[in-house]
Order: C-alpha cells, then structure tokens, then sequence
C-alpha cells in the first residue's frame, strides 16, 4: 500500500510540475510576442518552464514503476485541472462554468480511480516481462493491434483518408505500446535501485527501451500531423479518451493488473475514467475553434483571453509517453494567441 501511494504521489506531483511549466510557457510566450523582442527560447523563465516539464514527466515516468498503468495514465487530468486553476488565479484568465463543471468532474473521477484502481501491481523483472512477452494473451493482442494498425495507416498514407478518429487512433495504439515499454523500463529500474536484483544485464531490458524511444518518437509525429489537419479543441478529449483507454487495455492484458479485481471495483473504476474523461472534454471541446498548419510550443491546456500578437513556431522536442498527450493540449492554448 505504501509503494502504491508513493505511486500515486509522484504522478500527481509530476501532472502539477507540468502544469505550472505549461502556464510559464505561455506567459513567457505571451510577454514575449507583446515587446516583440528576442526569441522565446532566449527567455531564462521559459527554460525554467521546460525543466520543470523534463521533471514532471520523469515523475510520470518513475510512477509507473510504483503504481498500476491503468491508474497512472487517467491521472493525466490532473495537469489539465491544475492548469485550469493556475491560468484563472496568476494569469487572470476567464473562468467559465464549464470550467467548474469539467474540474468538478474530472476531480470526482480521479478520486473514484484511486480508490477502485488495482492498489496492487506485480513487481516488475526482466524474467516476469519476458514471460508475459511469450504469453497467449498478448501475443493475440499485439498480433491484432499490429493488423489494426496497418490497416489505419493504409487508410491514411495510400488512401489519404484523414479523419481524426483513424490519425488518433494510431496515435492510441502506439501509446499502449509505449505504455507497455515504459512500465517495463521503469519497473527494472526500481527493482535496481532497490537491490534486490540487477536488471540491467538482461536484453530484454534494452529491447524494452529501444522500444520506448522508437513508439514515442512515431506518437509525436503522428499528433503533430493532428494538429495540422485538426483544431486543437478536438484532438485534446479525443486524445486523452484513446490514450487513457489503450493504457488500461495494456495494464490488463500485459501485467495482468485486474487480477481478482472485484466486479463492483472494476465498474466504479470504470465510472471514474468516464466521469474524468467527460470533465477533460468540458475544458478543453469550449474554447473556441481556431485551426492552424503549424504546431506550436507548449502553452497551456486550458482557454486563455484571445490575444492578436504574434507568435512564435514550436521548437519541437521529444518526451516520454503521457508527455504526447500534453503535446497536444499544449499546441491549444498556443493557437488562441494567433
């Protein structure tokens, strides 16, 4: 219970890290675009923002080795609630009922996760990730996604056909693999640091990070070719509903993490992913539509006062797993300032 508190702990503080690296972003971007002065990234508080991101996500990135990926991955919306307050009270921006309306659920859900989610998780070693590499269940699983996948970019590269459920849902399906990789990394690496077993010395810890890298690396790319086509305000619900669904499937049927879960647990858990995603869609789908053909830094995840200044191109930048997701509501709050 302890391990999985301090899971909890650590994810919570990191989603809080980036959302105040978000909002110091955007008023670094902000101050910039109304003295027209130098660059963005000449400003030592907008690289201030960008080290509390790098912290942020590695406490997301150390808490799956503490704490199940079925709940890791819901507490996304922490940074987007936390950013909603922080941009309303220092930022002075509008709060609008829908604002109180999405916290209010988004809260109410990420306490039903924490309290219904699997308060157990194996611990993770090289021997246990080989085995559960080999077993029935994922084998069918990853042989399903593998075809699904094709299938979507076939649609989407020689068929050009670009909606935003099919460029999103590639996007999920590289996310449950990069779910995957990131518990098995983070999990050997705990257990290292514990002692009890050195893990680095087994293969399988290093096929588990190239993996890492090389799916997270695909997810940017693809939600940056999002961003292109879409409006911000539409990728941001889509997004975290398929990114948090893809890591739930993955906890389930590669780490076995609802085993001998209680059936009223496991519908109250559920309830509270809805109840969050439902709260996710009612900040972020109420800004107004603004599209765009560029993608830009980092700005915030939640409405701001629409601004007529210039801005500034993204600089684009390559984070772990959960840091897609805020890739994407990021870009959002950027494109109002247009």
């Amino acid at each position: 219970m302890e391990v999985y508190i301090l899971g909890i702990i650590i994810a919570v503080s990191g989603n809080f890290l980036i959302s105040i690296s978000l909002n110091i972003q955007k008023y670094t971007h902000i101050r910039q675009s109304q003295r027209g002065s130098k660059p963005y990234y000449t400003s030592r508080l907008w690289w201030c923002g960008i080290l509390l991101m790098g912290l942020g996500e590695l406490g997301n990135f150390a808490a799956y080795g503490f704490a199940p990926a079925s709940l890791i991955a819901p507490l996304g919306c922490v940074s987007v609630i936390a950013s909603a307050v922080i941009s309303v009270v220092f930022l002075k921006e509008t709060l609008r009922a829908s604002d109180l309306l999405g916290g209010a659920l988004a809260l109410t859900g990420t306490y039903l996760l924490v309290t219904f989610a699997p308060h157990s998780a194996p611990h993770v070693t090289a021997n246990m990730v080989e085995r559960c590499l080999i077993s029935w269940q994922f084998l069918a699983y990853f042989f399903i996604e593998v075809v699904l996948f094709c299938i979507l970019l076939f649609l989407y590269k020689c068929r050009n056909v670009n909606h935003i459920v099919i460029v999103m849902l590639l996007v999920a399906l590289l996310a449950s693999v990069t779910v995957i990789s990131v518990k098995a990394v983070s999990g050997m690496l705990t257990e290292t640091i514990r002692g009890s077993h050195l893990q680095l010395t087994y293969p399988v810890f290093y096929v588990m990070f190239v993996v890492m890298v090389i799916s997270c690396a695909f997810q940017i790319k693809f939600l940056n070719e999002a961003m292109k086509m879409f409006d911000a305000t539409e990728i941001v619900p889509i997004n975290y509903v398929f990114f948090t669904a893809s890591a739930v499937i993955a906890g389930i049927l590669f780490y076995e993490e609802f085993y001998g879960l209680s059936i009223i647990y496991i519908l109250m858990f559920v309830c509270g992913c809805l109840l969050a995603f439902s709260g996710v869609f009612l900040i972020a789908r109420t800004r107004p539509k603004i599209k765009t053909d560029r993608v830009f830094f980092s700005m915030g995840q939640v409405s701001s006062k629409k601004h007529t200044d210039k801005v500034q191109p993204e600089k684009k930048e390559s984070k772990h797993g959960a840091l897609a997701s805020k890739l994407v509501c990021n870009s959002s709050t950027e494109q109002e300032d247009i």
